[in-house]
Formats: structure tokens, C-alpha cells, sequence
């Protein structure tokens, strides 16, 4: 499997001058959505009911939620760990600092080694999009998009 990449024609809001720059970005291949990675899960050769599969991801949602508002990080064994983060504007003085300062709640997933070496490793290849297909997703009507190569579920 390679990562793909497009070239993109971008300008900076920062650069004064507006110059046109070119920079890679990856490759947009689509969103795997719940129902599908819930499909995935069960083809994968693991004999466990779709059902079973979908009631483990709910539970590991609502435990991942409570968890993390309780301020603890969740470490989800090779996969990698999960932990609430924000940023701050700064203040003149300790006592400015208070809630309202606070802007851009996230959550911040930390990869496990597993994953940092299959990034680290992983080849990587332009991906040409054609001048009539701007997001590069394929002319046919096949539903096959690239990037989907990897694992076989069938």
C-alpha cells in the first residue's frame, strides 16, 4: 500500500505578496462511515455477529466519553491513546486566565508504535487527478475508489 498524495494550488493568507504556492495533500478517498466499519469488523474472519460488534463500538464510545470527561487519558493498547486537550488565549495576569479564555476543545489521539511504524514505513506516490475530475475519485460509476487496496474483506 502507498499514501497518496495531489498537488494542490494554494495561496497563504499570511504571505503579503499573495504568491501562488504548491503543496501535497492527501489524497481525499472518502469516509468509511459506522454502519460499513461495523461490516468490516465482522468479514474480517472474526466469528462475532454484526450485532455484537455494534453493541462493543457503542460501549467503547460511551466509556471513551466518560473517561476522557473525567480527565483521564484512555490508552487503547497498540492502537494508541486518547486525551482532551485545549489551547488558550494568553492573558496579562494569573487571574484573566479563566474558563472564557479557553477556545478549541479537541481530542488529541496519540498513535502507538504500530501505527508511528506503518506511517514511518508506509511508500508514498503522487496521485495524478485528471483536469475533468477535480478530487481525483474515478470517471466510472463502479464505486471504487482509490486508496481502498489495502485490507480484503471479501
Amino acid at each position: 500500500m502507498a499514501l497518496k498524495y495531489v498537488v494542490k494550488k494554494t495561496v497563504f493568507g499570511f504571505d503579503k505578496t499573495k504568491t501562488t504556492k504548491y503543496v501535497a495533500r492527501p489524497l481525499p478517498a472518502g469516509t468509511v462511515n459506522y454502519s460499513a466499519l461495523c461490516d468490516q469488523v465482522t468479514k474480517l474472519g472474526i466469528v462475532v455477529p454484526r450485532s455484537v460488534v455494534r453493541m462493543v463500538i457503542d460501549s467503547l464510545v460511551e466509556v471513551l466519553e466518560y473517561n476522557l470527561a473525567n480527565h483521564m487519558s484512555v490508552k487503547l493498547g497498540d492502537f494508541g491513546t486518547l486525551r482532551l486537550g485545549f489551547s488558550c488565549k494568553s492573558q496579562d495576569s494569573e487571574d484573566a486566565v479563566n474558563a472564557e479564555t479557553l477556545r478549541h476543545r479537541k481530542i488529541i489521539f496519540t498513535p502507538d508504535a504500530s501505527f508511528k511504524n506503518m506511517l514511518r514505513d508506509v511508500s508514498i506516490r503522487k496521485f495524478e487527478i485528471s483536469k475533468n475530475n477535480e478530487i481525483g475519485l474515478g470517471s466510472g460509476s463502479s464505486g471504487s475508489r482509490p486508496g481502498n487496496e489495502g485490507i480484503s474483506l471479501e
